[in-house]
């Protein structure tokens, strides 16, 4: 049985949905009424996927999203929020989040989001399990499962779609990755939005590789982006 962490501050709508993806979904699902009791939750069990609200008393869903993804840069995050501006959905993708529903919402888009979400997840890991992690792009060596970037006896944590992003260029070298593949695998959704969330982690990359010359990640016109290593 799947288990989920439900951080919801307003109590019917939390024991509502609570009753429903135990019921209809079969999940184990423990309920946390503000970020505080949710991050302290998340250190005691182990879950296969967070719920988060976004605006809560003592800690807003964002800044546990974030706390969250710096112990395990793995577990899909969905933001639930009754605000839908785009810096919102911004700060929900770059903190690490998976998806994000804007209430009011249908509990059974919530159930649908949650198994799609699920099994992608799953996709991925079997995938990833088969492909290398570590890579060497010049000088620099990117090592997947930690997401360091090591360099000189330096080293850079990425994100979690910062070192997405770069595994993909790296398994595609010197070769095309094109941005409606990008955009699919990592963000799930091709949409003008995350594009342009995509162009950001981009920047960052070429900020963190640009020590070795013979490194560049360029545009392909029209079609998308190439790790060139000479």
């Amino acid at each position: 049985m799947k288990k989920i962490l439900l951080v919801e501050d307003d109590p019917n709508l939390g024991l509502l949905l609570q009753d429903y993806l135990q019921i209809k979904g079969n999940f184990e699902v423990v309920l946390c009424a503000d970020g505080e009791e949710g991050l302290k939750a998340f250190g005691k069990q182990a879950f296969d996927i967070c719920i988060l609200d976004v605006m809560m008393p003592k800690k807003d869903g964002f800044t546990l999203g974030k706390e969250i993804r710096k112990s395990d840069p793995n577990v899909p995050i969905i933001f639930a929020t009754a605000k839908s501006m785009m810096e919102d959905k911004a700060s929900a993708y770059d903190l690490g989040g998976d998806d994000y529903i804007t209430k009011p919402f249908r509990i059974e888009e919530l159930l649908l989001r949650i198994n799609a979400l699920l099994k992608r997840v799953s996709t991925v890991q079997t995938v990833q399990e088969e492909e290398p992690k570590q890579f060497e792009i010049g000088n620099y060596t990117f090592d997947y499962t930690t997401q360091l970037i090591h360099f000189k006896g330096a080293q850079q944590k990425l994100s979690t779609k910062e070192a997405e992003l770069l595994r993909l260029l790296c398994l595609k070298k010197n070769s095309v990755l094109t941005r409606e593949e990008a955009l699919i695998h990592i963000w799930h959704d091709d949409n003008y939005f995350n594009g342009r969330s995509m162009d950001v982690f981009l920047s960052k990359l070429r900020k963190y590789l640009r020590e070795d010359p013979k490194v560049e990640i360029i545009n392909v016109h029209g079609k998308g982006y190439k790790l060139v290593v000479n």
